[in-house]
């Protein structure tokens, strides 16, 4: 099982800030696919250009293995 976490437009695109996902995805690339699947051109949208922090670490590599929690990031902007 893994803890999600959505912030800003990705919590928006998917109606909540955070579920547990009890589906059995391994890496990154599949729990993008996931997402766009389950929530739709909103959340592709946000996962253009957004990210993933995975543990702590944040990632973008779809072959990363996924964690117990992963925060889904849009893109930031500002510095």
């Amino acid at each position: 099982m893994t803890q999600l976490r959505y912030f800003a437009a990705a919590a928006e695109a998917a109606g909540r800030d955070e579920e547990q996902w009890d589906a059995p995805l391994a890496t990154v690339g599949e729990l993008k696919s996931a997402l766009i699947e389950r929530y739709g051109a909103a959340m592709e949208r946000v996962l253009l250009t957004g990210s993933f922090l995975v543990d702590g670490v944040v990632s973008r590599d779809p072959a990363r293995k996924l964690g117990a929690r992963v925060d889904v990031l849009p893109p930031f902007a500002g510095g």
